[in-house]
Order: structure tokens, then sequence, then C-alpha cells
């Protein structure tokens, strides 16, 4: 399963450490979302942001409506079924979206591709920046959850 992961919180006082992992993971604004592989370094960059960030599985259809409405080229171009035909061994954004949550292909992968999807605030707002999803929140792991948060957010 691949992750989407959401930036909730913004910059001001934020420890050094925890800016850098979400650098490195393109999360650079709030209601930034990344679409990342589950692996044990990943596991443990989220956990070290959790306090910022909310995450979860994110499902095929709500990974093709993010390709589709949110997702971008070098050059603020959108990315439609023929891009992706041309210029991937896929044939539309159904399939890749396939692939990318089975955590078989890398959406970053993908040539002149912005990483990073640029969400609008969610309707009806966060349940809370400052508690976890466990406690009533918005922040930490929310499981398969993540798919409602994004389709307020598109």
């Amino acid at each position: 399963m691949a992750y989407a992961v959401i930036r909730v919180r913004g910059h001001a006082g934020v420890n050094q450490d925890i800016e850098d992992t979400m650098r490195i993971l393109n999360l650079m604004r709030i209601n930034h979302c990344v679409v990342v592989p589950e692996t044990e370094i990943v596991r443990g960059m989220l956990n070290k942001i959790k306090d910022y960030v909310t995450w979860g599985e994110v499902s095929v259809e709500t990974l093709a409506k993010m390709v589709k409405f949110r997702g971008r080229l070098r050059g603020d171009l959108p990315i439609d079924d023929a891009y992706i035909k041309e210029n991937s061994k896929f044939t539309s954004i159904i399939s890749l979206s396939k692939v990318v949550a089975k955590d078989e292909f890398r959406y970053s992968d993908l040539r002149e591709v912005k990483p990073v999807f640029r969400l609008s605030p969610p309707r009806k707002g966060y349940e809370g920046n400052k508690k976890s999803f466990q406690n009533g929140g918005a922040l930490g792991y929310r499981g398969d959850k993540i798919n409602e948060l994004v389709g307020k957010m598109l």
C-alpha cells in the first residue's frame, strides 16, 4: 500500500529536524499532499513528524481523483490520460493509480510531474490541529479515513 501524507500545521515553532524531514518528503506548505511508499524508512519519518501531518492508506479511486484534478506537470499543466499514455507504460490515470496504490510504482517517478498535490483546506475544516486523530483531532495516522479527508479537500 501507499500512504497519502498531508501537512496540517505550519512553520511557526517547528524543530529544525522535523522541518528537514518534511522538506525531504516535499511537504513545504499546509495542505500539501504527497504519496509515499510504505517502507520502514518512511514509517520512521512519519513517526517523527506525526505532530504536524496526517496520513493513511490511499485508495485507487482517491488517488485517481487527486491525479486528475490536482496533479500537475512542470509549467503548471494538468495531467490527462493522453500524457500518461504517451510518457509512461500505463494507458490511463486509473491504471497508473492502481499500480501506485499497490506500491509497485512511484508517482514521483513520472517524467516532468510535480511530486506534490496542492489541495484546498477541507470543507468544514480540520477536526483540530493539536490533537491526534485517535483523540478527536486531525494529526497522525488515520488509516483509510484519509480518503474521506482528501475527498473534502478536492
